[in-house]
């Protein structure tokens, strides 16, 4: 790799990892009392998904440990977000489905973050966004291809 692409990929990566810090902190601001960002995720994942999540199954698309998932889920059942139910074939599994309390809160906090991701794309300029999307999806994409 030559100097200068060396250079070019740290600056890359120094900027997409400062972004998502900045990101993740600027949202955790405006979430709703209570909810992580990571209680967001799950439940957004959940909203758009068809029927119930075993937490193996949450865990890998979260590239997450079965241990954090299940804290997480803990987490969101408390707040009853997320009802757990045991696997009736096999007692070891469980199933993970959104409540209707779920629903509602991670459509409140999308509102928030919508609204917050719109303002600073309108301060940025809609055509710089549009035209940095092809480069972070091919990055994501290869990023992702690595697992």
């Amino acid at each position: 790799m030559s100097d200068s692409n060396e250079s070019l990929s740290v600056a890359l990566f120094s900027e997409l990892f400062m972004a998502d810090q900045l990101a993740r902190v600027k949202l955790a601001r405006v979430l709703p009392k209570g909810m992580e960002l990571s209680h967001f995720s799950v439940l957004n994942h959940l909203s758009k998904s068809k029927g119930e999540k075993t937490p193996g199954q949450l865990a890998r698309v979260f590239h997450v440990t079965r241990g954090a998932m299940t804290n997480t889920l803990n987490k969101l059942a408390w707040a009853g977000y997320v009802h757990i139910r045991p696997d009736w074939d096999d007692a070891r599994r469980k199933f993970v489905a959104i409540s209707p309390a779920g629903r509602r809160a991670c459509e409140e906090a999308f509102q928030v973050i919508a609204q917050t991701v719109s303002e600073m794309v309108e301060d940025i300029g809609a055509d710089k966004v549009r035209a940095a999307l092809p480069v972070l999806r091919e990055v994501r994409e290869r990023l992702g291809d690595e697992d």
